[in-house]
């Protein structure tokens, strides 16, 4: 068999969704881009990949910082979707099928023909710059391109912005050093108010950050101030003097909860250095609460260099956040502070 030829692919979106740009390129060899009026991030990731995949020939080595799009091949997702009709376990229908189909198609055709590989996004890989790069022009001036060796004129990268209108529109992401925290809520954190266990977790949040901003002068928080382990997080960066950012996953988050819940978090959003609201209007639905609260997460791992989480080791759905995180992140960047621990 011949070797595999290694192509990297990316996707971006100016908003998500909104205008949207995907590029695949192989080094030194062909490389091609697109875009779309009004897509997702997600749906950007996987057409780079469908792209690639149905335009090179032979063995390929697909490289790229989409867990989305890697762990449905590492982790063979496919195959349940395809035995359960294109429906998930959940019984809800499989998001973006119209490019998952005939990607999955494309790979099945030649099985073996296609191994996958992540990479971390932004953090020096010259070819996973480069699509990056690619894309982000696509999104901004929907055009693509198409060619051979490096392309010349390329765009800036998709690089921090500073915070401020920007981040408050939600589509702006916080200069500095992010440092995610995240994990555990009520009653997990030994309940609603203030006790023992939530604040031995505090105290570590504390020590981990303080020792952080020794290391990165320019240190930003971003938390998604829901209750528990998030608002211990902007305590603590609030005590330290840090700034932090309010990642929201939608309006009026608080809107159900007790009101000394509500209290305290509107003091400290309204301490927060920017606000950044990822959905415009409020859900329904607990399901659609639930999609944007994994939107929320998906967003803060994109774009986080580090990550605190807070986490029993027992609970599922915050094990699938220090996993998510672990593989935007890796492991190294993603300290565990366990409940257990602070006791």
């Amino acid at each position: 068999m011949n070797e595999p030829t290694t192509v990297y692919t990316d996707g971006a979106c100016q908003g998500n969704p909104g205008p949207g740009g995907w590029a695949w390129a192989v080094a030194e060899g062909r490389y091609e881009s697109g875009a779309e009026a009004r897509t997702t991030n997600q749906r950007m990731e996987i057409r780079a990949a469908l792209g690639a995949v149905t335009s090179l020939p032979g063995p390929l080595t697909v490289v790229t910082d989409s867990t989305y799009v890697c762990n449905c091949f590492r982790d063979r997702w496919w195959e349940s979707w395809l035995r359960n009709g294109w429906r998930t376990s959940a019984k809800k229908p499989v998001a973006n099928r119209d490019l998952w189909e005939p990607l999955i198609d494309a790979v099945r055709a030649d099985t073996g023909r296609v191994r996958w590989t992540w990479v971390k996004g932004h953090s020096g890989d010259t070819m996973n710059d480069l699509v990056d790069r690619l894309a982000v022009e696509a999104a901004r001036t929907q055009g693509g391109r198409t060619g051979s060796g490096w392309p010349e004129q390329l765009g800036p990268p998709d690089v921090p912005v500073p915070g401020g209108a920007a981040a408050a529109a939600g589509d702006g992401v916080p200069e500095g050093h992010r440092l995610v925290v995240a994990g555990m809520r009520p009653p997990g954190l030994g309940g609603y108010g203030d006790n023992p266990v939530a604040a031995r977790a505090k105290a570590r949040v504390t020590e981990i950050l303080d020792a952080k901003r020794r290391l990165h002068p320019d240190l930003v928080v971003m938390t998604g101030l829901g209750l528990g382990a998030e608002q211990l997080g902007a305590e603590a960066a609030h005590e330290l003097g840090l700034p932090y950012v309010a990642v929201l996953p939608f309006p009026q988050q608080e809107s159900v909860w007790p009101d000394p819940s509500k209290e305290r978090y509107g003091k400290l959003l309204a301490g927060a250095a920017a606000e950044i609201v990822l959905q415009g209007k409020r859900p329904d639905t607990k399901q659609a609460a639930g999609g944007a609260l994994a939107r929320r997460n998906a967003w803060l791992a994109r774009h986080a260099h580090e990550a605190v989480v807070v986490w029993d080791g027992e609970d599922d759905a915050i094990g699938r956040v220090v996993r998510s995180l672990q593989d935007h992140l890796g492991e190294e960047d993603v300290w565990v502070v366990g409940v257990d621990a602070a006791h």
